[in-house]
């Protein structure tokens, strides 16, 4: 008893424990994960980021600022790199340690993850009580495809992060500018207003729908009907709009011009990769409205959904009963909302899941759990609170488990799950089977052999043994010859398809 009151007298430490034991798991299980298709030149971006914040470089009379942008310049430029400026030297100080690239990144990726699970746990607690919030948090960060994504996306997981950052630190940025006198020196608010703005900057130069943040903000001020200190979200605007500037070099030439064509190029990214859904191919550009509805229901948990509509009622009868703060519950659901209708409306290209939409699933889970407080509310007795809790985490934790190191190919029983589902959705759309897959062959191969790798050959011969000879098939004139081996994703099926009947090939999946 003694050993729980000084827990309790930590502030939030149902979500420190939380995020101990996560990182404990995450120290066995880092190095399981494989490098996904989008990492490596990603990472040689933060490798070269560097190079437009030397002083030595800017004098050298041939400073050139392509060179910061990586190997693939086209590819990154126009991807804001303030979370690899802040999560290289981590990575970088791992791998002087003795940790492959693979490995440091990932684990760095899922550390910061664990700064959104408390800032999310905080959030809740705007609405629900310790039970509650913790099983909110729990749930949303044991989603089999949130949590490999924690590991193996430097893109979509540190932008929810930072987004949930700037939501959360809004907010009380609002409230406390609100309660404010009126005769209060302006170094205070500007206080308030500070670390907020620097956030939403950083934010923001992530990826361009940063701003969104500020907009919820801005929308819950308002209802708090404060006019007269409406006129601090200019600096706090402004302050934003310098840290985007100094942490985005492609911004440095033509600072309106180039985030203006980002803004438009990411609103309709113009791909035409094809995308396996419900066993059909299709262009990432002409998918059916009803695929990223369909992703979010068949990829999330059984539990999440029929949650978020007991949320949705017990939030509208807390509200009406002043039981809970409906302003900042607008606003946080609208978080959700806004892009969605953008989406269904717009219909833009996507692919990899609801991977670029990713930041959008933390209010389904505050919902969850409002609709737990309210059962809880019910029900006082401990054991039986746990027990709930179990049944609504267990299928999570199950998938968490067997899918290992493969979680983010998670698909729910509503389409059979994942083994059902292959073939008919994309699975391992990252290609990070190549790690075991090349490990595998390392172990059985013969003397001199040759892998023809159909895509992505660089992950391949990343884990490859130095004896294996690696053909990417991306960039190589040459196809496979009789007893290479042969190596394919999943994605699409495009090599299942076509070398199925070649008696002369292995073919690894």
């Amino acid at each position: 008893m003694t050993n729980f009151s000084f827990l309790q007298k930590i502030k939030n430490w149902p979500v420190i424990l939380l995020i101990i034991a996560n990182v404990i798991v995450g120290l066995f299980i880092f190095r399981d994960y494989g490098f996904s298709l989008d990492e490596p030149l990603f990472y040689g971006y933060a490798d070269a980021v560097g190079y437009a914040y030397s002083p030595q470089e800017w004098f050298s009379g041939h400073f050139d600022l392509t060179q910061a942008y990586g190997p693939s310049p086209a590819d990154h430029a126009n991807r804001g790199p303030a979370y690899l400026l802040l999560a290289r030297e981590p990575a970088h100080l791992l791998q002087a340690l003795g940790v492959d690239q693979a490995s440091a990144w990932h684990l760095v990726n899922f550390l910061a993850f664990q700064v959104g699970v408390y800032f999310f746990y905080v959030l809740c607690r705007r609405w629900m009580k310790p039970w509650a919030a913790f099983f909110a948090t729990v749930f949303f960060s044991t989603q089999p495809v949130m949590w490999e994504h924690a590991f193996i996306n430097p893109k979509d997981p540190p932008f929810l992060v930072f987004f949930l950052i700037s939501l959360e630190l809004g907010f009380r940025m609002a409230d406390r500018l609100a309660a404010s006198p009126p005769d209060e020196k302006p170094a205070q608010p500007l206080k308030y207003i500070l670390l907020p703005a620097i956030i939403l900057g950083l934010t923001t130069s992530i990826r361009v729908l940063g701003p969104l943040a500020a907009v919820l903000v801005i929308f819950y001020f308002l209802l708090l009907k404060k006019p007269a200190k409406t006129w601090w979200f200019i600096p706090y605007g402004l302050i934003a709009i310098l840290i985007m500037f100094i942490t985005w070099p492609y911004l440095w030439e033509a600072p309106i011009h180039n985030f203006i064509g980002t803004l438009n190029f990411m609103s309709d990214n113009p791909t035409q990769l094809r995308v396996l859904f419900y066993g059909q191919l299709y262009r990432a550009d002409n998918l059916p409205i009803r695929y990223l509805p369909s992703l979010l229901l068949f990829t999330l948990t059984e539990p999440v959904w029929p949650l978020v509509a007991f949320g949705i009622v017990a939030g509208i009868v807390y509200s009406l009963k002043k039981k809970i703060d409906w302003k900042t519950l607008s606003a946080t659901l609208l978080w959700f909302v806004i892009p969605m209708v953008y989406v269904l409306w717009k219909h833009p290209p996507m692919y990899d899941g609801f991977r670029h939409f990713m930041f959008i699933i933390p209010p389904l889970f505050v919902l969850g759990g409002l609709a737990v407080e309210v059962v809880f509310d019910w029900l006082k007795p401990i054991w039986i609170r746990v027990a709930i809790i179990a049944a609504l985490l267990s299928p999570a934790l199950i998938a968490d488990v067997e899918l290992h190191p493969y979680q983010y190919t998670y698909y729910n029983q509503f389409v059979g799950g994942t083994g059902q589902a292959a073939y008919n959705f994309e699975t391992d759309y990252w290609e990070t089977c190549y790690k075991d897959a090349m490990q595998a062959l390392n172990g059985i191969a013969v003397i001199h052999p040759t892998v023809y790798v159909r895509r992505e050959g660089y992950i391949a011969a990343y884990y490859a043994d130095k004896r294996i000879k690696v053909i990417d098939g991306s960039i190589s004139s040459a196809g496979p010859s009789a007893g290479d081996y042969f190596l394919t994703g999943s994605r699409a099926s495009p090599g299942i398809q076509r070398y199925r009947n070649n008696n002369q090939l292995m073919i690894i999946i």
